[in-house]
């Protein structure tokens, strides 16, 4: 072969492969964050007294910042752990909506009425 010629490139080199393990794993561990730092939120909106929607975009700014930790956590380079950057942003962004209510109230009822 001559130096001018290009050799083609092995198919596989092309295709990403990730370990099933390994992002059920990471998916997992969004999913348990996302869950915890809502209840964490619900409580902290509640005992601040937020009601109504600014207690809905306190959640949104929280997954947020949420976000943003965890690509921060991946050193900004999604594509090695996750399948697509979507996973990382949005997986289980409204998951944790139900758990926020849920303890925005309680929390809210606590320190507040009664």
């Amino acid at each position: 072969m001559g130096s001018s010629e290009k050799r083609p490139k092995d198919a596989m080199n092309d295709i990403p492969t990730f370990s099933a393990e390994n992002l059920q794993n990471n998916l997992k561990v969004i999913q348990n964050s996302r869950t915890f730092l809502s209840i964490i939120a619900g409580v902290l909106a509640g005992i601040i007294g937020f009601t109504g929607l600014t207690g809905f975009v306190f959640y949104f700014v929280v997954m947020l910042i949420t976000s943003v930790g965890l690509m921060a956590k991946a050193g900004f380079s999604a594509d090695l752990y996750f399948d697509s950057w979507n996973r990382v942003l949005f997986d289980g962004f409204l998951g944790g909506l139900m758990s926020f209510v849920l303890f925005w109230t309680f929390a809210y009822d606590l320190v507040h009425i009664f």
